[in-house]
């Protein structure tokens, strides 16, 4: 006589279908997190790099030294960046502020966020004789 045939076991296929189909927003959004978070930084990165080129390029320049100073703070930064710049003597030093908005996930899009980056150094230049 044989056994009688042993009941269906159910097994586990599709489960992992099913965990992975409800993990992947949160891998989105923790990636998009992690991406916004090095933006952030690459902002801030960004605005004490234009501001160092801007002030160095001001104390060099003499009298047009805000020119300068702004187109070199500038040049580097790309078109979806928002800079504003303000360069000028302040005593001894020459001065420059950079103000970038930082991006939402890519440049273009803004948070309503600004980093700024300031920068000095001694003048080069003498204003008399």
């Amino acid at each position: 006589m044989t056994a009688p045939p042993a009941a269906r076991v159910r097994d586990d296929r599709g489960q992992s279908v099913i965990e992975f189909t409800g993990m992947v927003p949160i891998i989105l959004v923790t990636l998009a997190v992690l991406w916004q978070s090095a933006l952030v930084g690459y902002t801030f990165v960004l605005a004490g790099n234009a501001a160092d080129k801007g002030v160095a390029a001001g104390t060099r320049a003499g009298n047009g030294g805000a020119a300068a100073c702004a187109a070199a703070a500038e040049e580097d930064l790309t078109g979806g960046w928002s800079a504003t710049v303000d360069c000028g003597p302040d005593g001894d030093l020459y001065t420059a502020e950079v103000a970038l908005e930082v991006p939402l996930l890519f440049p273009g899009v803004n948070l309503p966020i600004t980093v700024e980056g300031r920068a000095g150094a001694a003048t080069e230049w003498r204003s008399g004789p």
